[in-house]
């Protein structure tokens, strides 16, 4: 391989409705193929989510990039390989060796990490949180709200701060964008709810940095100038890339790029 090829990491973002993926060059946080999607199979359950990730990483390894670092991001809580929850897909994944079924059936080492967490490295790497001093707090606004803190370019892992309770209920399950989308929520209905959400983070954290990530996240002009917090709060830069870049960012850490 060339040293510019040492660069290259690829990078997989598993959801509940699809699966993406692309090469990455690490150094710039810029994907270097198209961007492939397939969608997550009907149930998502294990066997056909990992047969659907090796029919997307077939797609991409035309590029020659066989030795290049590969990283699956995961909507669980991801602990030594292990999926030890199951958000958006099926319960069957809780308490299963993901990590170790997916390198088993890539025939490859693999970086196997939670979904959130890859946003936040990748706003940490390339984006909103780049040299941010002290704590961020990254959350993605989607289905649910994932979460991940970022203490001095640090990730702390599986931090599932979606599911803190307000006014009785889980947070994710009347503060997410899902939740705006089926009550109908203004947006300044919606920003009442977030305001309530994110003070409690405060509470909790003190952030000096929130960053608002999903896809809503494009139309931040619309509810963030109408949160009034003690810490900036900004939108993610990355959007829906974040999870591939992420993934891309943890392989070429945990797995150098064989030359």
């Amino acid at each position: 391989m060339s040293s510019h090829d040492s660069d290259v990491a690829i990078g997989i973002d598993i959801g509940g409705t699809g699966i993406k993926g692309a090469s990455v060059d690490v150094r710039t946080g810029v994907l270097i193929s198209d961007r492939i999607k397939v969608p997550t199979p009907r149930g998502a359950r294990p066997d056909d989510v990992i047969e659907a990730v090796c029919t997307l990483f077939e797609q991409l390894s035309h590029d020659d990039i066989e030795h290049a670092p590969l990283g699956v991001a995961f909507p669980a809580v991801v602990k030594h390989g292990v999926t030890m929850s199951a958000a958006n897909v099926s319960d069957d994944w809780i308490g299963l060796e993901a990590e170790k079924l997916f390198e088993e059936a890539l025939s490859r080492d693999i970086s196997f990490l939670n979904d959130a967490d890859a946003a936040g490295l990748a706003e940490l790497r390339y984006g909103a949180a780049k040299d941010v001093d002290g704590v961020t707090l990254m959350t993605t606004l989607g289905t649910g709200i994932g979460t991940a803190i970022l203490s001095d370019g640090i990730l702390i892992p599986n931090v599932e701060l979606g599911h803190i309770e307000i006014d009785g209920h889980d947070a994710e399950t009347v503060t997410s964008n899902a939740a705006r989308e089926r009550e109908d929520l203004s947006w300044k209905s919606w920003a009442m709810r977030l305001q309530r959400y994110y003070s409690a983070c405060e509470v909790y954290l003190s952030p000096d940095l929130i960053v608002v990530g999903g896809g809503v996240s494009k139309h931040h002009e619309s509810f963030l100038p109408l949160l009034d917090l003690n810490a900036p709060i900004v939108p993610a830069q990355l959007r829906n890339n974040a999870g591939i870049l992420g993934a891309a960012v943890r392989a070429s850490e945990m797995h150098p790029a064989l030359v």
